[in-house]
């Protein structure tokens, strides 16, 4: 049997690669909207559709190989340009360089990422009525990739808001 935990031995291992927006604004109540001489009308919240199991494994292999294509050219325009508003505003391209270096130094393949399903740690979850938390591995070798994903809705589509990528070791069980 095998199970996996976190390999805090590899060299130059980062820690943590989470890009969470601090302070984030907070949810808008759906109050009635008056104007004067009107009568009260709720607004009714906009679409946001939960992601099914093959778009939401869509959602995470995207920004997965979005990750890879980032490291692998030095470039992390592209997955900060791709990623919802708050993301950009709050991480430049050189930031996510240093987020990812220590992933990119032990030059680890997140493209294997695309070969296998995602095993859930933790069942999907809406954390805030418009944003939606994914936990799991990505079971591959030598060195499995642990993620915490945040996707907020955003011009009418689910858009990376918070990424944590994890290296962990598969180890023999006692």
């Amino acid at each position: 049997m095998r199970t996996l935990k976190t390999n805090k031995g590899l060299p130059g291992l980062l820690a943590s690669a989470i890009l969470l927006i601090a302070g984030t604004p907070a949810l808008a109540q759906n109050a009635p909207t008056q104007q004067a001489g009107q009568p009260s009308v709720q607004v009714p919240p906009s679409a946001r559709p939960t992601p099914g199991q093959l778009e939401l494994s869509k959602m995470i292999w995207s920004t997965l190989a979005a990750v890879d294509h980032a490291n692998r050219s030095g470039n992390y325009s592209v997955l900060r340009d791709i990623a919802a508003s708050g993301f950009q505003i709050n991480n430049n391209a050189a930031q996510l360089a240093q987020v990812f270096s220590g992933i990119r130094e032990l030059n680890i393949d997140l493209s294997n990422t695309l070969l296998v399903p995602p095993t859930y740690s933790v069942a999907p979850q809406f954390i805030r009525e418009d944003i939606f938390r994914v936990q799991g591995v990505f079971q591959i070798r030598p060195v499995s990739i642990g993620f915490d994903l945040y996707y907020q809705w955003e011009q009418g589509r689910w858009k990376l808001f918070g990424i944590d990528l994890q290296p962990l070791e598969m180890v023999q069980a006692q």
